[in-house]
């Protein structure tokens, strides 16, 4: 284990916690992990800073929020694709934009959504521009957060009656159910919780019984099967800074 994974490790057992259980259910989700400009893609599975993005609207927080984000950053994350058993992947849509046209320039408001060039400039020759946004269609995600106990009672405040509103990745993809699932003590108990829910759905008439189909989970720099994903939030607002954690997916089907 790297140095570096070790402080964390250490500073995580050091740390008064409890985990959070979130469900992410809608028609549209969209998890960005790695795409900017004009083609945006979505992860398969909820990405940390847009779970983190939802808690902290819900409690109001906006901003870069540097030092709140480095209360959660070495906290772990796991999401759990659910539904009936032998379900696929949720599919994905594509859907594309035109974005930047015919735009009055004098218009302080219509001048934000001219394109501009990294500088914030007009780019020279700017105008019209094709974008791709993708979006996970019916996907049902389980996700357990781990969090400062310090944060329990403003979380629970802010799922319960969010300051602003909450969404699946984007704006535009609103949540179906509702998302606070509860705070446990330990991760054992979160996954119990979930285990319920899901028998609850099973004898809710669907034609097969509801499972964890497949789960995303924080893994070490050494696991063949691991990838790094640089969803974890160190900055928002509008200079966003990311840095890395280490995942695999394990298939439960």
């Amino acid at each position: 284990m790297s140095s570096s994974k070790k402080f964390r490790a250490t500073l995580v057992n050091d740390m008064d916690t409890a985990v959070l259980y979130l469900r992410l259910e809608g028609p549209l989700q969209s998890w960005g992990d790695r795409s900017a400009f004009w083609s945006r893609q979505t992860s398969f599975f909820p990405t940390k800073s847009g779970v983190l993005g939802l808690l902290f609207c819900a409690m109001g927080l906006g901003g870069a929020r540097q030092s709140e984000l480095a209360e959660f950053a070495p906290l772990p994350m796991a999401a759990y694709r659910i539904g009936p058993k032998g379900k696929n992947r949720p599919p994905v849509l594509m859907d594309f934009h035109m974005v930047g046209a015919h735009y009055d320039e004098s218009d302080p408001w219509q001048l934000e959504c001219i394109p501009k060039t990294s500088e914030g400039k007009k780019a020279v020759g700017g105008g019209t521009r094709l974008t791709r946004r993708e979006y996970l269609q019916d996907g049902r995600f389980a996700v357990l957060l781990t969090i400062p106990s310090s944060w329990k009672e403003k979380v629970r405040e802010g799922l319960e009656s969010p300051v602003w509103d909450i969404y699946l990745g984007r704006k535009s993809c609103a949540p179906a159910v509702p998302v606070f699932g509860g705070l446990f003590a330990d991760e054992s108990s979160a996954k119990q919780a979930l285990e319920r829910e899901l028998a609850q759905r099973a004898d809710d008439g669907e034609s097969a019984p509801w499972a964890v189909l497949e789960v995303q989970q924080e893994t070490s720099e050494s696991d063949p099967l691991g990838e790094s994903v640089p969803d974890v939030p160190i900055c928002f607002g509008p200079t966003k800074q990311y840095t890395t954690r280490r995942v695999k997916v394990v298939s439960l089907i």
